[in-house]
């Protein structure tokens, strides 16, 4: 059964360790990450981007996947079901599809309309048991054609959005998707310090795990980051895995053109990222 992200931030936060998003693309990405999790008794955030559910021919298509997975495999960690940076639209669709969480990600209106649509939802998801994330601040990089440069969040607005009674928090620290430039300048922590001061115990989110060294991932969890979101790397090692397989003739030995061989490389580095992942947030053991 998939479940809110609301209990596991929350002992996230209290026990100083972050829950991965994992963002997954298809049934190999979601079956590798929910394995991984079961495997090292760690929750587990599944996110889904509005382009990925397109892509997996719909919200309901994944509910179904995912949910079967779950049941076929005997889960017993938690796993949530997320959209990652939804429209006001993509969120109300993700809420009717069965996901168990959203993200609605205001950042790119005013503040007031920001709020009033950050409102209706967070009274939506209440009534309904799920949780939902918000966003202060654009975050750099580029995700499904929306492109943000890394700005820090006003910790002010973000107390404005954190009082509606949202489950978790983005807030902007410099953070980028994707994977960072050699002159990026680093997280801010002297934001996400303000910001963690003015909205108190709130699970914050850092977007973009994918590049930042271990130290600033260790310090940004001791400063209030419960959930850590990962996507561009589990891509390239997949990509990577598959590459080699392809170079080395796999695909020429035997049956070895056969999707299930084919891709089997590609799923076990995305496994090994999802571990490597889990470990340096200190998920494992934690479910």
């Amino acid at each position: 059964m998939l479940v809110s992200a609301k209990e596991m931030l929350e002992k996230a936060r209290d026990g100083k360790y972050a829950v991965a998003q994992i963002n997954i693309n298809n049934l190999e990405w979601t079956k590798a990450a929910i394995l991984t999790a079961q495997e090292l008794n760690s929750p587990i955030i599944l996110g889904v981007s509005e382009g990925a559910g397109k892509y997996m021919c719909g919200y309901k298509t994944v509910v179904a996947m995912t949910s079967a997975i779950v049941e076929n495999f005997n889960v017993t960690v938690p796993v949530a079901l997320h959209l990652d940076h939804g429209s006001y639209e993509g969120a109300k669709a993700c809420i009717e599809a069965g996901f168990s969480s959203v993200m609605f990600d205001g950042s790119h209106y005013k503040i007031a309309e920001n709020v009033e649509k950050t409102t209706e939802l967070v009274g939506i998801c209440n009534s309904k048991g799920l949780s939902i994330e918000a966003e202060v601040g654009s975050i750099g990089g580029e995700e499904d054609g929306v492109v943000g440069a890394g700005e820090c969040a006003d910790p002010d607005e973000c107390k404005q959005i954190a009082d509606l009674g949202v489950t978790m928090l983005a807030a902007g620290i410099g953070n980028i998707h994707g994977v960072y430039p050699a002159n990026w300048a680093g997280l801010s922590f002297e934001t996400l310090e303000a910001v963690k001061a003015k909205v108190g115990n709130m699970p914050l989110v850092l977007h973009g795990g994918t590049g930042i060294p271990e130290d600033m991932i260790k310090r940004a969890i001791s400063l209030g980051v419960a959930k850590i979101n990962v996507n561009t790397e589990c891509q390239l090692s997949f990509a990577t895995a598959t590459r080699k397989y392809i170079e080395d003739s796999g695909d020429l030995k035997g049956k070895g053109f056969d999707p299930r061989k084919l891709l089997n490389p590609g799923f076990e580095a995305i496994k090994a990222t999802v571990k490597e992942k889990l470990t340096l947030f200190g998920s494992v053991g934690k479910a």
